[in-house]
């Protein structure tokens, strides 16, 4: 089975891992601020905050922001439930808002107009989160004008993103945005095994992630309130054990040489979808001029009224020709956890028409020609 994405690992990347075992430090050693610098050169912020995941990134993100029970977060139904979840666990309320389908990205009009009716009813959100659907940034300038103008903070879910670029600029550098997210799992662009950064241009909010990731205890004596002895450390804060480990730095480390590589290389292969698929009754993703998405994901929608074969079979068909393919994501507000909030498909008409169209097919750094051909002969047979 080919899969929809894959790490690729390096004699390097394993070389990098196997000297960290060797040294006195498996957790809170050098490597993880290593790290965290080598990421802010990377995308231009001006400090990241290294931690075990990207749900972890986004809830320590969130609590930093000030997010607490009677708050709103707002963010995109087409997501990983994560991106929502983390709000629900500061005992805020989610909200979405509906996509374009154009980008797959949250819609810009469908926020303004959201905004708009909320003001009304006094309950605007106090962080809204844009996701970066397949590695392709969402209009972050529009979305910036709208934060100033409706006071919220703004959290960039880039975990699909790291290597791309908006207008000019790394995605990550948080010039439209308080915080943003990246995710490090294995099928991400680069991969920790598991692992995501927060990164930011606000030293308050990047002591505080720090805090929080690490119990609410610090050491600095900058920080304290008082001092007892060298062995003196204080709890200042309710926080969570969300470290990174040496070793997930350390393939960090090594990966981020390669992130160029990597970002250039899934591109060529978009490229060549965009080309073989172009006559398959297909809708191909479409990326905006001042973008440049580090493709994580290649997403598909299959034309209306164009198939005999339903959505479900033509993903199982696929299945069956040994393509991986997958669907990212199921809208959020479908999962049976987030029943109670009463939601109509009927307000999410986009996100709707995407689920029941869109199929991710594979695309990853090590596919070779074969797979890439595999793939392209599958669809033509099965969508024949």
């Amino acid at each position: 089975m080919i899969p929809y994405g894959r790490q690729s690992i390096s004699r390097d990347d394993i070389e990098e891992v196997i000297e960290v075992l060797r040294s006195p430090f498996l957790t809170q050693g050098p490597k993880v601020p290593e790290f965290e610098a080598a990421i802010c050169k990377a995308v231009g912020a001006r400090y990241s905050v290294a931690v075990n995941s990207a749900t972890s990134a986004l809830h320590v993100a969130y609590l930093s922001l000030g997010v607490e029970p009677g708050d709103v977060v707002w963010t995109s139904p087409i997501t990983f439930v994560a991106t929502a979840n983390a709000a629900l666990y500061c005992g805020a309320s989610v909200e979405f808002v509906d996509i374009d389908l154009s980008t797959f990205n949250m819609c810009v009009k469908d926020l303004e107009r959201k905004l708009i009716t909320a003001k009304q009813n006094n309950r605007l959100p106090k962080v809204v989160t844009p996701v970066h659907l397949c590695g392709q940034s969402c209009d972050m300038a529009a979305i910036k004008k709208l934060s100033d103008e409706y006071d919220f903070r703004v959290v960039e879910d880039a975990s699909h993103a790291v290597g791309g670029q908006y207008s000019g600029r790394p995605i990550g550098c948080c010039e439209y945005s308080d915080i943003s997210i990246f995710s490090f799992h294995p099928v991400k662009i680069i991969t920790t095994g598991e692992g995501g950064v927060a990164t930011t241009n606000d030293q308050a909010l990047a002591d505080s992630m720090r805090l929080l990731r690490s119990h609410g205890i610090t050491r600095n004596e900058d920080l304290l309130f008082r001092r007892d002895g060298d062995w003196y450390y204080e709890q200042q804060a309710l926080g969570f054990n969300y470290r990174m480990t040496e070793m997930s730095a350390a393939l960090g480390c090594s990966q981020l040489r390669r992130l160029e590589l990597f970002v250039q290389s899934r591109n060529e292969l978009a490229a060549v979808y965009d080309s073989e698929l172009a006559s398959l009754p297909l809708h191909l993703p479409k990326v905006p001029s001042n973008v440049v998405s580090s493709r994580h994901l290649y997403v598909v929608r299959l034309k209306a009224k164009e198939h005999v074969a339903s959505h479900a079979e033509i993903f199982h068909a696929l299945r069956k020709f040994e393509v991986g393919v997958n669907l990212h994501y199921i809208p959020v507000y479908r999962q049976p956890y987030y029943s109670d909030l009463a939601i109509s498909k009927q307000d999410f008409v986009n996100s709707e028409i995407y689920y029941e169209s869109a199929i991710s097919i594979p695309l990853f750094h090590d596919m070779t020609q074969q797979d890439q051909e595999t793939v392209i002969d599958a669809l033509r047979v099965v969508l024949a």
